[in-house]
């Protein structure tokens, strides 16, 4: 097979999953407040991101009201870049569109828009259920093990929680698992590899981040990751001038179910599963877990975006509406899901190709003394502090101050703007 050229149209900057416009920021602090990960601080009356501690989430961009926060994703013009393109909808793509009836308008649509091939992320989605479900009996994975489809919360896990890394799924992701599988039947229907190019139409940043670096394979499938709503604007007039609709779908509910939460949860059959969405549910079910509670489950899905996938700031619709619209047409669907057997795969094939790197981005230094003392300098420099989490220093919380100080983030003899105030 010849070596695959892997571009990554987005620069340095924009993967990060999230950039800043300085123009709209106010500096209000809201996203501070809200991220998981305390990676924002706002200083001269701007935010800014410490990137290596984002995990994509998009919190931030929900949260700004001055739309100061914008999700980095590949542009539409990049359909040029290819002379074979391959599409991949997820599940909550179709929840977008009101009175939809039938899937295969969009996946027409799709193709009227300049795609030559449409494969469902949906479709691979059931083939990784149906490896979860052999690897939940014969994998050795540690109970209760945790869905590893949505790269916010891997990468949380991977940042903050070192301890539940051996929970972790270590299959592909649907959309890893799609591209993976459609490449391949291009190419053995005679396509040039070079000519190929897989685009994945995501709702989230977190996704582009995770398939443009690769997370758990040797490298990226997708080629390009484009977003929900550039092709939501472009779907609508593209699906009311068809006049000919093919049958392509080939998912069932059980695919499409995984564009809400619990969808997957339900498809591995399992009776004793926990779904949680929404960022800080799902941390707190991350925290009840690393110490020890919840070892009566067998199954974890844990969604960033409230509601799942239909949530994600890249969408379009109120994700309750869309999850609405998913149910209904999760019950329209009456085909048996896809099996790993209809394509002659096993479990092997869906796995990782490499386990995901531990991330020690709350390490205060490498030598082990040294992170000691700067712990108990931090210690000692956060009793002199206030404790409210008021954000006036520009932290989003007494202890990340005290961190900063230590850390020289900001620089030594910096005092408390509320104490100051006083």
């Amino acid at each position: 097979m010849a070596e695959r050229k892997i571009k990554c149209v987005l620069d340095e900057k924009a993967l990060h999953t999230v950039t800043l416009d300085p123009d709209k920021c106010v500096g209000c602090v809201t996203c501070m407040k809200r991220c998981p990960t305390e990676a924002i601080r706002v200083r001269g009356g701007k935010a800014s991101v410490a990137y290596e501690r984002c995990i994509g989430c998009g919190e931030c961009v929900r949260l700004c009201r001055h739309h100061a926060k914008l999700p980095a994703h590949d542009s539409w013009d990049t359909l040029g870049d290819f002379r074979y393109k391959i599409v991949l909808p997820p599940p909550s793509l179709y929840g977008q569109f009101n009175n939809l009836e039938d899937i295969d308008i969009v996946l027409n649509g799709l193709l009227a828009l300049g795609f030559d091939e449409v494969y469902e992320v949906g479709q691979a989605a059931e083939y990784i259920t149906d490896a979860t479900r052999a690897l939940m009996q014969y994998g050795g994975i540690e109970k209760p093990i945790i869905s590893t489809a949505c790269p916010a919360i891997v990468e949380l896990i991977m940042m903050r929680y070192h301890n539940l890394a051996g929970h972790l799924l270590n299959t592909l992701a649907p959309v890893d698992a799609a591209a993976k599988l459609a490449r391949e039947a291009a190419i053995a229907r005679g396509i040039p590899e070079e000519d190929i190019g897989v685009y994945f139409i995501s709702p989230c940043p977190a996704k582009v981040f995770a398939l443009k670096m690769g997370l758990g394979v040797e490298k990226p499938y997708v080629d390009r990751v484009l977003s929900v709503s550039d092709a939501y604007m472009r779907l609508v007039p593209a699906m009311a001038a068809l006049t000919d609709i093919k049958k392509l779908s080939r998912m069932s509910g059980t695919g499409l179910s995984w564009g809400i939460s619990r969808g997957e949860a339900n498809a591995t059959e399992e009776l004793k599963t926990i779904a949680a969405d929404g960022i800080e549910q799902c941390v707190a079910i991350l925290e009840a877990l690393e110490d020890g509670g919840m070892q009566d489950i067998n199954f974890i899905e844990l969604n960033a975006c409230v509601s799942g996938c239909v949530g994600g700031v890249m969408n379009v619709e109120n994700p309750f509406v869309a999850r609405s619209r998913l149910a209904y047409l999760t019950r329209k669907l009456k085909n048996a899901p896809n099996r790993m057997d209809d394509i002659g795969k096993t479990a092997d094939y869906f796995l990782w190709e490499h386990d995901p790197t531990v991330k020690d981005v709350f390490k205060l230094d490498d030598n082990r003394l040294a992170a000691m003392a700067k712990l108990m300098e931090m210690d000692a420099i956060y009793e002199t502090l206030p404790k409210v989490d008021c954000g006036l220093c520009g932290a989003p919380s007494c202890s990340a101050f005290a961190e900063d100080l230590v850390n020289g983030v900001v620089p030594a003899g910096t005092k408390c703007a509320r104490l100051e105030q006083q």
